[in-house]
């Protein structure tokens, strides 16, 4: 048997692989795509998505990948910026324009050929602009209505659509206002797109119309909620001031107790011995600089007094957790944290105040403001006695884990202590 020439397996393979290729891309286009069923499930998913731009990027990876385009794009409102921008562009390489490229004024062509009136009634096709289309109007336009401004713009969109190869522009209406443009590349197959994918794209774009503008709803009121949200967190920083000013031994008290005890709680889900929410966090740091909020309630002389308190003056300031309650729980925002205001004085052994809680009865926020609270108060200078050293406190915490303390919290202390973290 004669060999093969090597340059004859070289072709053969070449042969073969463009065979295959081919039987991919012919396996593709026989592939039937069920339309009206990716049109529910794009729907159903599109309620969930409260993001604008994750909504359309998913939107856009669909339509690349089900109708199997070179790429597309979409053009979309942004309310701030008061312009449409390209925010989003998926497939091949050297096909796609980049995201953030193109940004369109009201003025741009194709915004205007679907936003005004007397250019909307142009397209041949109602849901949408081909390019393969343009020629076609420009051509009506010179010889049936001879209106240059029609044929100029007509033209400006042709050149556009080409600077972002695309074939197809579907705009996307929410109460006759534009709020995207979706921008289609090439078929892989290199065929034009039919009345059924037009239709399919048409009804995409109107579900992703009424997304866009419920994701938009929803991130509005969304930083409305932030920003009265921050002003919240400003006003009860300034509240927990209040009390620093007629107690002149805990200044900066408030702000060291609550950093030290996020600290504990970051470090108790660190090491495993619990497990909190996101919002635990603030919640806690709300607690931390209100716990002692009480103490407005509490006479100036018993608070700065050089010395032992009597038994009744103990008693007064025994009652602040309870005052602090009093004070925050007409405010609903609070209702999580008050927990860590009001048993933040209760012991392990049960012999704390004001209700004389034990052990895993007592809530872990307020029981982490404990530690962190006794541990400020020890390494602080008071006109009665000196500050211990961190070490000194550090020792004294674990000295009284299950007595004093809850032992979690304080093994998260040592940790942090010994990771020079405090």
């Amino acid at each position: 048997m004669s060999a093969v020439p090597l340059k004859s397996l070289r072709l053969n393979r070449h042969v073969l692989i463009n065979f295959k290729l081919f039987i991919r891309m012919v396996t593709a286009q026989h592939k039937k795509i069920d339309y009206k069923r990716e049109l529910e499930t794009a729907s159903k998913g599109m309620i969930m998505i409260h993001d604008p731009k994750l909504l359309i990027k998913l939107i856009v990876r669909m339509i690349v990948s089900k109708v199997m385009i070179r790429h597309a794009g979409m053009i979309l409102y942004e309310p701030d910026k008061d312009a449409y921008v390209l925010s989003i562009s998926r497939g091949e390489t050297g096909f796609k324009i980049p995201a953030g490229f193109a940004r369109f004024s009201k003025n741009h062509s194709i915004i205007k050929l679907f936003t005004e009136k007397e250019y909307r009634a142009l397209t041949i096709n109602k849901n949408a602009i081909l390019v393969q289309d343009l020629n076609k109007l420009i051509w009506q336009e010179s010889i049936l209505n001879n209106k240059n401004g029609n044929q100029q713009l007509l033209h400006d969109v042709g050149e556009q659509m080409q600077m972002f190869n695309a074939v197809a522009g579907v705009p996307a209406y929410y109460q006759d206002k534009l709020l995207a443009v979706l921008l289609l590349g090439q078929k892989l197959d290199g065929l034009g797109f039919d009345q059924q994918e037009l239709d399919f794209f048409a009804a995409l774009a109107s579900d992703v119309a009424m997304a866009i503008r419920n994701a938009q709803l929803f991130m509005d009121l969304k930083k409305e909620a932030d920003k009265n949200h921050d002003l919240f967190i400003r006003t009860m920083v300034v509240l927990s001031q209040a009390i620093e000013v007629k107690d002149k031994y805990t200044h900066g008290h408030t702000k060291r107790v609550t950093d030290i005890a996020v600290l504990i709680a970051r470090q108790m889900a660190l090491n495993e011995s619990a497990e909190f929410e996101e919002d635990f966090y603030e919640n806690l740091y709300i607690a931390g600089m209100l716990h002692d909020i009480g103490k407005i309630g509490v006479p100036e002389e018993i608070l700065n007094k050089n010395g032992t308190l009597t038994k009744e003056e103990y008693q007064i300031v025994q009652l602040h957790p309870r005052h602090g309650v009093e004070i925050l729980s007409p405010l609903s925002e609070l209702k999580q944290s008050l927990d860590g205001v009001k048993y933040h004085h209760e012991r392990y052994d049960g012999k704390g105040y004001p209700e004389g809680l034990s052990g895993e009865d007592i809530p872990v926020i307020a029981a982490i403001i404990s530690v962190a609270d006794a541990f400020d108060a020890m390494i602080t200078d008071r006109s009665y006695r000196p500050g211990m050293t961190k070490a000194q406190a550090v020792e004294e915490a674990k000295r009284n884990a299950g007595t004093q303390f809850h032992p979690v919290p304080v093994k998260a202390l040592l940790e942090l202590y010994e990771k020079g973290r405090l």
